[in-house]
């Protein structure tokens, strides 16, 4: 029981992202790379917010996040997100190309 909760808790820190953050910039910048700090700042405020009710659930939570296996999982999934990020640029600037020659003419 106590080993499938922490596992939800490391699934919604590495999962989660906010609107504020995913809607400050353009899809078509250049440095869409940012996605990569969204969960890191989630985190943050999830630290501090757990912090302000237990500091012994914030200790928990600290420890569960920094086991080796959610450590191999955050690596992954940055890994991943970087060749999907890398793919939908170049995604966008085929897109951009096309419409210019295609349909605008230039």
């Amino acid at each position: 029981m106590l080993q499938s909760r922490a596992l939800v808790i490391a699934l919604i820190l590495l999962l989660s992202t906010t609107l504020p953050e995913v809607q400050s910039k353009s899809l078509f910048e250049k440095d869409r790379r940012d996605w990569l700090a969204i969960p890191e700042a989630i985190a943050s405020y999830f630290y501090e917010a757990v912090n302000k009710v237990s500091p012994k659930i914030n200790q928990f939570v600290l420890d569960t996040v920094q086991s080796p296996t959610v450590i191999a999982a955050r690596q992954r999934i940055a890994k991943e997100a970087t060749k999907i990020s890398i793919m939908f640029e170049n995604l966008i600037e085929k897109i951009k190309n096309l419409w210019y020659t295609r349909v605008l003419g230039y």
